[in-house]
């Protein structure tokens, strides 16, 4: 397989999981009591969506200096 064609799937993945999480984040999150219903699962939800989101931006950087 290419390193292209592999870069591309892993930022397609990644942008999958950041979008699933972004959300269901802000689902559990209250406004009201600035808490998260299920506090161990959000902090485990918010470590994997900036992985993802800091992959997609190292990726982006990467394509644009070539």
């Amino acid at each position: 397989m290419e390193k292209a064609q592999k870069n591309k799937g892993l930022s397609f993945t990644m942008i999958v999981v950041a979008l699933i999480l972004g959300p269901t984040l802000y689902k559990q999150f209250n406004f009201e009591t600035y808490s998260f219903e299920k506090p161990a699962l959000a902090a485990l939800y918010l470590i994997v969506f900036i992985a993802a989101v800091a992959m997609l931006i190292k990726d982006f950087v990467a394509k644009k200096r070539g």
